[in-house]
């Protein structure tokens, strides 16, 4: 089981650091919000199509919990990506992902003081690595450019998207019993009821922008990838070993968004994505070698 986890959890990782990379790519060719709602009509166009059947059955769970499953979708799904997509309107790349690298540990402190669930010294160790991995990412192999960024409004914004995330992975532990392919159905569902009061206000503010030919490849890389398959994969590993060692793996986004960068839109790989990348793996096995026995 922890191998299977691991597995869902690093490819999760990869997709949404694609994420990163295909969000850079789409300036020019699709509006923020208007490739959030396109892209949750997509993931809920195939999710009708695969898995209408399963949805039937279990039907009368899903009217049971239709607030909590909307819920999840709404602040999952669309809320921190609004956050996130608004936060870079006023604040540095850099600034956003050394926010971002924050999560595992909200997630920490969220389950601490709500269930008094316990990091282990090695979990806190392994955070810290790979932490240390992820300022390493965004300061460029070089320390001293943190010390020169500033707080801004953007960066609030960024606390929030963190702070979102985190209690929606924390929240998980509250999700249904039913089938994954119904579990995710609604709160796509709820992700794009979400999303089209954002969209309004895009076109209300004059700066939505249609998707052209790059763009609409976006939009289902978006919805396909990250949108379906990594909430899917996520959402599992979650149940499998837990919220605190699940967020854990939040960390590699921002090493496989690099790397990514390197491989599609022609970055320079240094040295220091090598070191980072060794560090957010070898942090994500020191806590989990570490963990406690009881670790939900």
């Amino acid at each position: 089981m922890n191998a299977r986890a691991y597995f869902y959890l690093a490819i999760t990782s990869l997709f949404w650091g694609g994420n990163s990379v295909a969000g850079k790519m789409a300036v020019g060719h699709v509006s923020p919000m208007m490739l959030t709602t396109l892209r949750w009509t997509v993931a809920l166009a195939v999710i009708l199509a695969l898995m209408t059947p399963q949805i039937r059955r279990d039907w009368a769970k899903i009217r049971e919990h239709w607030l909590q499953l909307l819920a999840y979708g709404a602040v999952g799904f669309t809320m921190f990506n609004a956050f996130l997509y608004s936060a870079v309107k006023y604040t540095s790349a850099i600034n956003a992902v050394i926010l971002q690298a924050g999560i595992p540990m909200l997630i920490f402190l969220f389950n601490f003081v709500l269930f008094r669930t316990k990091a282990s010294v090695a979990q806190i160790i392994g955070f810290t690595v790979t932490l240390i991995g992820v300022l390493i990412t965004a300061a460029h192999g070089d320390f001293a450019s943190l010390m020169q960024l500033q707080f801004n409004f953007g960066d609030a914004l960024m606390i929030l998207a963190c702070i979102v995330y985190a209690a929606y992975t924390v929240g998980l532990r509250w999700k249904p019993n039913m089938h994954w392919q119904s579990f995710i159905a609604a709160p796509a569902f709820g992700a794009l009821l979400s999303a089209i009061p954002l969209l309004i206000w895009e076109f209300w503010n004059g700066s939505a922008i249609v998707p052209d030919a790059s763009g609409w490849a976006i939009v289902v890389y978006a919805a396909i990838f990250p949108s379906l398959m990594s909430q899917v994969l996520y959402v599992r590993g979650v149940e499998m070993i837990g919220a605190n060692r699940a967020g854990l793996f939040i960390n590699a986004i921002p090493v496989f968004g690099t790397l990514l960068s390197v491989l599609l839109v022609g970055e320079t790989f240094h040295p220091f994505h090598l070191v980072a990348l060794l560090l957010v793996l070898g942090g994500i096995a020191i806590a989990e070698r570490g963990r406690p026995k009881l670790p939900r």
